[in-house]
């Protein structure tokens, strides 16, 4: 049982930003692996976390979901799903010769980004890809077009880019990534290649698109913002840094009610509540409900767009 922090002089509220949590990609691979289980029975293997959140892996891991890192960890024949972060055309050719039955979660977005970047090397361009070393999305994109993808993780990694044709280049994007950020890095881009074009379509999702202007929205206000999120999911540390950048007085990532330092409420009278695109409504109500132990209970919410997205399941998902 926690202690409630010293009243403060002033009104408490939260100022709820929306939109926030699950986009139409993450409901879809959570689907995916539920829908899989209901159909072939457990265990269902997936490979990575089908999602960036340590409590959706939770959560399906007691329903039957076995998470492994690799494809050679899945028993030949098995079930496996591939996470909606996207894989390499290896990873598909590795589990056709274990005789896996091998379901795509990858969200239709990064498939878009998949589909551009074998275009663009088919048509003989260098791929400039914006993105964070290490992250799958970013693994899966290169796999695409080895030897064609050069990977530039942030603004000052332009000036170590080597391309062989300095007349064509482009540039693609992780779709996790900051807006800001990522322009910063294209102006650069295109200062050192003036012939560098860009992708027909903006790569960064949608979502992630509205969650950082959400933020936007309430960080102005707020001395405290805090971002539903695990420390491996891009989007929700972007989310942190968006709302610094926006004008809040302190952000953090928490992956739960159970990480808030009573320290960051005190001298608070108005916390800004959002969550990364992976994130659960269980988990947010989990958070209003342990600041309204605080005397955070007036909530408002902040909506700066309202989204409609929807994906379909994978085939043979997707039917009655």
């Amino acid at each position: 049982m926690t202690t409630p922090v010293p009243a403060t002089t002033g009104h408490r509220r939260v100022l709820l930003a929306a939109p926030r949590g699950y986009c139409a990609g993450v409901d879809r691979a959570v689907l995916t692996v539920e829908k899989a289980l209901e159909l072939y029975g457990p265990p269902v293997y997936v490979r990575k976390q089908i999602v960036h959140n340590a409590y959706v892996v939770r959560v399906l891991e007691a329903k039957g979901a076995v998470f492994v890192e690799e494809t050679g960890e899945v028993p030949e024949g098995a079930v496996v799903v591939f996470s909606a972060h996207g894989v390499a055309p290896e990873v598909h050719d590795e589990a056709a010769a274990r005789g896996l039955t091998a379901i795509d979660a990858t969200c239709p977005l990064v498939t878009k980004v998949h589909k551009e970047a074998r275009r663009f090397a088919d048509e003989g361009y260098d791929i400039l890809l914006i993105g964070h070393a290490g992250h799958e999305e970013v693994i899966g994109t290169m796999g695409e077009a080895p030897g064609r993808v050069h990977l530039v993780d942030g603004p000052e990694a332009v000036r170590d880019v080597r391309v062989r044709d300095e007349h064509k280049v482009v540039w693609l994007s992780q779709t996790t990534l900051s807006v800001d950020e990522t322009m910063e890095t294209v102006e650069r881009l295109a200062a050192r290649f003036p012939a560098l074009i860009s992708p027909p379509s903006d790569d960064i999702c949608y979502a992630t698109q509205n969650r950082q202007l959400a933020v936007t929205r309430i960080a102005p206000d707020a001395q405290l913002v805090l971002v539903v999120g695990s420390s491996n999911s891009s989007n929700s540390l972007r989310l942190v840094e968006v709302a610094l950048h926006a004008g809040a007085g302190a952000a953090h990532l928490i992956d739960g009610p159970e990480e808030i330092d009573e320290g960051w409420l005190r001298g608070v009278t108005t916390v800004g509540v959002t969550s990364g695109a992976s994130v659960p409504d269980a988990l947010v109500d989990g958070v209003l409900a342990r600041l309204a132990e605080h005397g955070f209970g007036d909530v408002e919410i902040v909506r700066s767009v309202t989204e409609r997205q929807r994906f379909a399941l994978p085939r043979g998902l997707d039917g009655p």
